[in-house]
């Protein structure tokens, strides 16, 4: 039996749908039908998705053909069947929105009962021949987890260059998260006003099916997804270790690329996010205080056994004039250093502008180096996280 929302209905059509659909029917309250399928999703009862949407006379037909349009892209396994006067002309914008059946607002209970079993057989077959693509065409993407000891080193900047640098190797197929709970600016680095920020994307319908994850996200210009980062301190407080893991492996199902902004130091979270990665950029000022923290960063990390395969050592705003060469940062860490980026006066004013580097400035050296970074990721193969599980996971057992 198929689960059927309906809305834009009136009391006769209410009580006629229940009769035809054997009572299995949630009817949303009366007012403006919401064009954003997220929006749609957060006015069901128990955040389960329906298999049809049935949609009545009192509702504006743009504001159906809108909200079909989106479903039918974002979530293709919900039908719609909308209720109005068919005419050639709306029959012919329905089939553009992807509406599955159109019936006059007077139609009888069977015909409407025979609509929506044809679509909710059409749902079922949808989602049939969707599940084997995604289980056998999709893969567990890379998580992309980058950390650092203290905050100032430019890690943000350096996250939301690499993001938009994988997203142009793979459009539509990289996402960046923000996960430093409390301060996370992730949106002001790319020039974004996010309608859904993380605590909308771990609480919720966003957390119980990944097609409604989908919908809270934000688009960047560059065709990069992102979870933003929270309003306020509170709300982030909110996003727990569980959360995390949670949410990157549902996205890492859906995206090639998951690369996680986190918080300076080792919270809770940003543990989770290195638990779940398949690689780790440690990320350092090229300074005394900070290569000392990246040092004692390495060595914790590496005694909790969260070391992935996919280590990547990264030192930012390199300066000549400080002191300290590459072979100096490296005899200091115990490790080689896979990247160097120079300081320039273009990233701040880059950062500032809400615009990365590597999409306005292309030519300036740290430019150079960031691609230098994106390579390392879009021309090798996925590198799987280790057998052993970390050891403070391990210890909570």
């Amino acid at each position: 039996m198929s689960r059927v929302v309906l809305a834009g209905a009136g009391d006769d059509l209410r009580a006629a749908v229940v009769a035809a659909v054997d009572g299995d029917v949630q009817v949303l309250p009366p007012g403006r039908l919401p064009a954003d399928p997220a929006r749609l999703f957060e006015l069901l009862i128990d955040g389960e998705l329906p298999d049809v949407l049935l949609v009545g006379p009192l509702a504006p037909v743009h504001e159906v053909l809108t909200l079909a349009g989106r479903l039918d892209v974002q979530c293709p396994g919900i039908s719609v069947v909308l209720l109005a006067e068919p005419t050639p002309e709306l029959w012919q914008a329905a089939m553009r929105a992807g509406i599955r059946d159109l019936l006059p607002p007077g139609a009888e209970p069977a015909d409407v009962a025979a609509a929506v079993e044809r679509a909710g057989a059409a749902a079922a077959d949808r989602r049939r021949v969707l599940r084997p693509l995604e289980e056998t065409a999709r893969f567990t993407g890379r998580v992309i987890t980058l950390a650092s000891p203290k905050g100032g080193v430019g890690k943000t900047t350096v996250a939301t260059n690499l993001a938009v640098g994988l997203a142009t190797a793979s459009p539509q197929g990289t996402v960046l998260v923000d996960l430093d709970v409390q301060f996370g600016d992730v949106a002001s680095a790319l020039g974004l006003v996010p309608e859904y920020t993380l605590p909308d994307a771990v609480h919720g319908p966003a957390n119980q099916d990944t097609m409604v994850l989908k919908t809270f996200l934000t688009r960047h210009l560059s065709g990069l997804f992102a979870v933003c980062g929270s309003e306020s301190p509170a709300a982030g407080d909110t996003v727990t270790a569980e959360d995390v893991t949670r949410l990157l492996s549902a996205l890492s199902r859906e995206f090639r690329y998951v690369v996680v902004d986190t918080a300076p130091g080792l919270s809770e979270q940003t543990l989770a996010a290195i638990d779940s990665a398949t690689d780790v950029v440690l990320l350092s000022s090229m300074d005394v205080p900070g290569v000392r923290g990246l040092r004692k960063e390495v060595q914790v990390l590496g005694e909790l056994g969260m070391i992935p395969a996919g280590r990547h050592m990264v030192m930012n705003m390199a300066d000549q004039k400080n002191g300290l060469s590459r072979r100096d940062v490296e005899c200091a860490i115990g490790a080689g250093v896979d990247v160097v980026i120079p300081r320039s006066p273009a990233v701040p004013a880059s950062t500032n502008q809400g615009v990365p580097i590597l999409a306005s400035n292309g030519k300036d050296p740290a430019a150079r180096e960031l691609r230098r970074l994106v390579a390392r990721f879009a021309a090798t193969p996925l590198v799987k996280p280790g057998r052993y599980r970390a050891k403070h996971r391990a210890a909570a057992s």
